[in-house]
C-alpha cells in the first residue's frame, strides 16, 4: 500500500510538471503581438519553468526526461550555464564521457570561472589526460580557493606524477578547508597534514 501511494505521488508530481511545461510553452500563442522586450521576458520565464521541471525530473530519477527538458531550456536560452552543466552531470552519470565534456566546455565558455564545471571535467580527464586535469583543478581552486575536494583531487594527481612537495601542500589545503577529508589523504602524507584545532572548528562551522 505504501509503495502504491509513493508512486501515485511521483506520477502526480510529474503530471503537474508536465502541465506547467505545456502552459509555459503554449500560453502565449493566443496573445496579441508583443514587443521584443516582452518576447525576451517570456522566453526567460519559459526557460525558468522548464529548468525547474527538469530539476523535478532529476529528483524522481527520470534522467532521460530531464536531459530532454534541459535541451529545451537551451533552445530558449543557449547561454544558460546551469543547463549545460546539468546536462554534463547527467551524461557523466551515464558514462557518456564525450558528451559530458562537451557540455562542461559549453558551460565554461559562458563562465570560465565556473568551479563546479572545472572540477567535474578534471575528474573526467584525470585518468586519460593528467596535465589537463591539473590545469582545470588549478583554475577551479583559483576561482574557489577553499574548494576542498579540488585540492584533494589535485593532491592525488600530483602524487601520481611524483610531485610530492606540491601534493603535500594541496592535501594540507584540503584538510584545512574540510577536516573530514583527512582519511582520504594518502598515508605517507597524513602526519604532515593533520587537522589543527582551528581547521577542525572551521570545518564544523562550515
Amino acid at each position: 500500500m505504501k509503495r502504491r501511494r509513493l508512486w501515485a505521488g511521483i506520477f502526480g508530481a510529474a503530471a503537474i510538471a508536465a502541465g506547467v511545461i505545456t502552459w509555459a510553452v503554449q500560453s502565449h500563442s493566443g496573445a496579441a503581438p508583443e514587443s521584443e522586450s516582452d518576447l525576451l521576458t517570456n522566453r526567460t520565464q519559459d526557460a525558468n519553468t522548464l529548468f525547474q521541471a527538469a530539476l523535478l525530473q532529476e529528483k524522481y530519477q527520470d534522467f532521460q526526461g530531464a536531459t530532454r527538458t534541459y535541451q529545451r531550456v537551451l533552445e530558449l536560452e543557449p547561454d544558460n550555464k546551469l543547463a549545460w552543466y546539468n546536462l554534463g552531470v547527467l551524461a557523466q552519470r551515464d558514462g557518456r564521457t564525450a558528451e559530458a565534456r562537451g557540455a562542461y566546455d559549453k558551460a565554461l565558455k559562458i563562465d570560465p570561472k565556473y568551479a563546479s564545471a572545472l572540477y567535474n571535467e578534471a575528474v573526467l580527464l584525470k585518468a586519460s589526460d593528467t596535465d589537463q586535469a591539473v590545469r582545470l583543478l588549478k583554475r577551479a581552486i583559483a576561482a574557489s580557493p577553499r574548494a576542498a575536494t579540488a585540492h584533494l583531487q589535485l593532491g592525488w594527481i600530483l602524487t601520481q606524477k611524483k610531485h610530492d612537495d606540491e601534493a603535500e601542500d594541496e592535501f594540507r589545503s584540503a584538510v584545512a578547508a574540510d577536516p573530514s577529508l583527512y582519511s582520504q589523504v594518502p598515508e605517507q602524507f597524513q602526519d604532515d597534514v593533520t587537522p589543527t584545532p582551528t581547521s577542525s572548528q572551521a570545518g564544523a562551522n562550515g
